[in-house]
């Protein structure tokens, strides 16, 4: 049943099926909400590499409006992720099913935020434009936290470079172990081949997901403007709902 489905991708009991099932929604979502914020303020907002590099450059220029911006972007995100992981915490000391639905419904919360700000961008940009960066980049550190605890780091959804650099110590295993000689252990069926497939396979899909989600939000943002987070925001309220509902009738 649809219920129990989304009821699994959110439990507190986890399984490798709904982790990758999960993550690959949330990496669909990050890219649309990356590409879509991008069209709407000029900046991505899912990776601090990116916002680090442009700090550097802006304090040796002298922009201290873009410096300031920078640094609240950064601070955002280390809250949203800092935020998520006391919600998650506060919810698995009392036992709650919502413990990972909480962090999502809240992005839900937040993305509905970043519509209506839109609506005010062409006429106050100047004040709007910075808090709508500072908003997404807390939105990302959030979501970027909760499915990192959620698989115990093995999966997350903005870090696009983490995703490529993983890809490649994959098929590097892969292609060290096509090419090297087997050991008598290896040949019985100890070869570590297989997972290293298994996780290419995974990071693969993350990748393509991520891609997608871009593709997506900006062919929204581009038909309907603020309004294409609407559906992001309506999928994430569906994935948090049935746990939250759950607490809701136990309590």
């Amino acid at each position: 049943m649809p219920i129990n489905y989304l009821r699994r991708l959110t439990s507190p009991a986890r399984s490798e099926s709904s982790n990758r099932q999960l993550g690959r929604s949330l990496a669909f979502v990050a890219g649309a909400v990356n590409a879509g914020g991008f069209l709407a303020v000029g900046q991505y907002t899912s990776h601090m590499s990116g916002v680090v590099s442009a700090m550097a450059d802006d304090l040796v220029l002298g922009q201290t409006m873009l410096l300031a911006t920078g640094v609240g972007s950064l601070l955002a995100f280390m809250v949203g992720a800092a935020g998520s992981a006391v919600m998650i915490n506060w919810a698995r000391r009392r036992r709650l099913h919502s413990e990972y639905a909480m962090p999502l419904m809240l992005e839900a919360m937040l993305l509905l935020c970043f519509g209506i700000l839109g609506s005010n961008l062409d006429g106050h940009r100047l004040l709007f434009a910075p808090v709508t960066v500072m908003l997404l980049c807390f939105v990302m550190g959030l979501q970027n936290a909760m499915i990192s605890k959620i698989s115990r780091s093995e999966i997350r959804t903005t870090h696009v470079t983490g995703l490529v650099t993983d890809i490649g110590i994959e098929l590097g295993r892969m292609c060290y172990w096509k090419m090297a000689p087997r050991t008598p252990g290896e040949l019985n069926g100890d070869d570590p081949l297989p997972p290293a497939r298994r996780r290419f396979a995974l990071l693969s899909s993350l990748l393509l997901m991520f891609f997608l989600g871009g593709v997506a939000g900006a062919l929204g943002f581009k038909a309907v403007g603020f309004l294409a987070t609407v559906p992001l925001a309506a999928s994430l309220f569906v994935l948090a709902l049935v746990p939250l509902m759950d607490d809701l009738s136990r309590h």
